[in-house]
């Protein structure tokens, strides 16, 4: 991977060169800047600045604002399943799980389309291929996976407010998952 110095003297930050590097740069620091303030929030010069490019990059390889935030959701999407096709810790595929979550709800706080945007989700596709067997009907086998799904995005969301409304401050980090991941589990079973 070549980079350049920023400036001659500055202080070791790089810039990328070639459209793998800028598209890769501009991705990262955009998914960084939604999932902190949101799509909205994130303006395009932010976005370039963080990524040491030119803003124009960013038009020239995305477009508008809503194409660059399908391309971040995409991104985000495929990094989540190369980590969990590889062998990635779990506390890196939790992060990436919850980075992916955050920026799909800043950007449906932001009114963009985030479920029509995104064009792929093999999380979703890999849960209902796993329970479809188990269903009689392929509306069955879609609902057992999006109440499964629905569970986890309010825990990954709401932990901290879930937590102390209901007084589970004390209760550990892997209780939860357990706790989670079996109620997961029978809300995609047959009903």
């Amino acid at each position: 991977m070549t980079t350049r110095s920023a400036s001659p003297g500055s202080a070791q930050e790089s810039v990328p060169t070639g459209r793998d590097e800028v598209t890769a740069a501009i991705l990262d620091s955009a998914a960084e800047m939604f999932a902190e303030r949101g799509p909205a929030a994130a303006s395009i010069r932010d976005i370039a600045a963080r990524a040491h490019v030119n803003h124009g990059l960013v038009f020239r390889h995305f477009g508008t604002k809503e194409k660059l935030v399908a391309a971040v959701l995409d991104d985000l999407a495929a990094k989540l399943t190369k980590l969990t096709d590889g062998v990635a810790s779990q506390e890196e595929v939790e992060v990436a799980t919850s980075r992916h979550l955050r920026v799909i709800a800043r950007a449906l706080l932001d009114g963009f389309p985030a479920g029509k945007l995104q064009s792929s989700f093999p999380a979703a596709a890999r849960l209902l291929e796993g329970i479809r067997p188990e269903h009689e009907s392929e509306a069955s086998a879609r609902l057992g996976a999006a109440n499964a799904i629905a569970l986890l995005l309010g825990w990954q969301l709401f932990e901290p407010f879930v937590r102390s409304a209901t007084g589970l401050e004390d209760l550990t980090r892997e209780q939860l998952r357990e706790s989670m991941f079996a109620e997961m589990a029978r809300l995609a079973e047959p009903h």
